[in-house]
């Protein structure tokens, strides 16, 4: 009697290899009453006297393979809720060590199109290992050879024993031994095998994948000698073909972000000018799409100095050029009559309007006079600036008024800050509240207190008062963590 054809089950591949733990087939002609083990034997019935019933050897094997393909969706699961591309790698490096039964490990990123970037993650490598590892030939590294481009058997590359391997690298045998490795796994990370899966995604999906190329490599280190079987190869293989286009995505995103960021600052001041009397200090925090806010610091004539801070609406490339544009021509204002800020943005808000009608601004501009520590300041729909000294922290009383681009003529009175030699005067964009994420009047609060935190010391120098401000009202990684909103302060400090 021919044993049953296993049923076919929904995501379970009849080639993947039998589950470790899965009942043996008794070789042809073999006594039923003598199985190979008393494990065999336990796990398909409590009679040793009883024959292997094919039914239940099936029920075994589904049941190791239902095991594996949790354990493959737990692990997946937990990879497509990373959002960034370090996070990504880290993840990648855990599944994977766990897989193939490895503690430690390194993924090197080296995308075939050039584009970048090109970064080196470890687990359970100090940055100085990454180091050591580096100084080895790439050609005799496991993963140095995947990304050279050198063929790779469909289970991986492994090396199960280094220190027994004839020829090997002498540098290669000094790092493994200094580091406390003695065998290595490695993977490829490509979107040619992700895509030739077709196990995921859609048929556009897989095409558009395919012929983009290597992302990088993977491997494991192992502190005995050892290899992954091959159920175990089988599985971070699998794991590996789902994981690179979440990967490939998160590289695009970073890809995006590094671009954006770049543009925005290439649009802001490289570099805040010099002007006797007053001392100068920037923050700017970029979203991942980069965003429209905005800061300048302008000599003009008489010794004078235009401020300005502002925002627009949106996010993404056409609100970072629309910052551009407002910005530049904020400039161009400012030199005409930028002693009448008023007036500066009154012409700021036609040009918006006649140009862009569908986007608004807010935007606060000021005329410093050091000489006099004074600030003539007009805003539109902008938070006021706070006064930090060394006897007072204060918001500066400024008049209520609308963002440029919503009323069909914007203007708004000027008022005037006398600031005391020592003060500084900060002026901020609202991201900078909303990414506390608490309601407008807790958030004032907050930046309040911690202007008037700032340590004694710490007020001679703007740098350290932006810096403090920052850090304490967005604290726990909050001003570098990915937002919608940007963050800009500008300190000023008067002599």
């Amino acid at each position: 009697m021919n044993a049953p054809h296993p049923a076919k089950v929904a995501g379970i591949d009849s080639t993947v290899p039998a589950p470790a733990h899965t009942v043996a087939s008794a070789a042809p002609g073999a006594s039923p009453a003598a199985p190979q083990s008393a494990t065999e034997t336990a796990d398909v019935t409590d009679d040793p006297g009883t024959p292997c019933a094919p039914g239940a050897l099936l029920q075994d094997r589904l049941a190791g393979w239902v095991s594996d393909l949790t354990t493959l969706h737990e692990l997946t699961e937990r990879l497509v809720r990373t959002d960034s591309l370090a996070e990504g790698l880290q993840e990648l490096l855990r599944a994977g060590a766990a897989l193939v039964g490895a503690r430690r490990g390194l993924v090197t990123l080296e995308p075939a199109d050039g584009l970048g970037p090109d970064t080196t993650v470890g687990l359970g490598l100090a940055r100085a290992d990454l180091g050591h590892i580096e100084t080895v030939p790439r050609d005799a590294l496991p993963h140095g050879r995947i990304l050279d481009g050198l063929p790779v058997g469909a289970g991986g590359l492994a090396e199960p024993d280094l220190f027994a391997e004839e020829g090997l690298d002498p540098r290669h045998r000094e790092v493994a031994a200094r580091l406390g490795y003695a065998a290595s796994y490695a993977l490829p990370l490509s979107l040619e095998s992700a895509g030739s899966a077709g196990s995921t995604g859609s048929t556009g999906t897989r095409e558009s994948t395919r012929g983009t190329g290597r992302l990088g490599a993977a491997v494991w280190l192992y502190d005995e000698p050892a290899e992954p079987d091959v159920r175990q190869r089988h599985l971070a293989g699998l794991y590996t073909r789902h994981a690179v286009p979440h990967l490939a995505r998160l590289l695009e995103v970073e890809r995006t972000r590094t671009s954006m960021a770049t543009l925005a600052e290439e649009l802001l001041p490289s570099r805040l000018p010099r002007v006797p009397g007053v001392q100068l200090a920037a923050r700017h925090r970029s979203g991942p799409r980069g965003g429209g806010d905005w800061y300048d610091a302008l000599p003009l004539p008489d010794a004078a100095l235009g401020l300005a801070v502002g925002s627009v609406t949106g996010s993404g490339p056409s609100a970072v050029a629309a910052m551009g544009r407002l910005r530049a021509s904020l400039r161009a204002y400012a030199v005409m009559e930028g002693e009448d800020p008023v007036a500066v943005l009154s012409d700021l808000e036609l040009l918006l309007r006649l140009t862009e009608p569908a986007r608004s601004a807010t935007a606060l501009f000021g005329y410093c006079e050091p000489a006099l520590r004074r600030i003539t300041l007009a805003g539109a729909g902008h938070s006021p600036p706070l006064l930090i000294g060394q006897r007072r922290t204060e918001y500066v009383e400024t008049s209520v008024s609308a963002p440029l681009g919503m009323l069909a003529c914007w203007e708004a009175p000027s008022v005037e800050v006398q600031a005391e030699p020592g003060e500084t005067v900060l002026l901020y964009t609202d991201g900078l509240l909303h990414r506390t994420g608490d309601p407008a009047d807790r958030a004032f609060a907050r930046l309040h207190a911690a202007a008037a935190g700032v340590p004694r010391a710490a007020r001679q120098d703007p740098d350290a008062v932006a810096e403090h401000v920052l850090r304490t009202v967005l604290p726990g990684g909050k001003a570098e963590a990915d937002s919608e909103e940007d963050v800009v302060l500008l300190a000023v400090r008067f002599d």
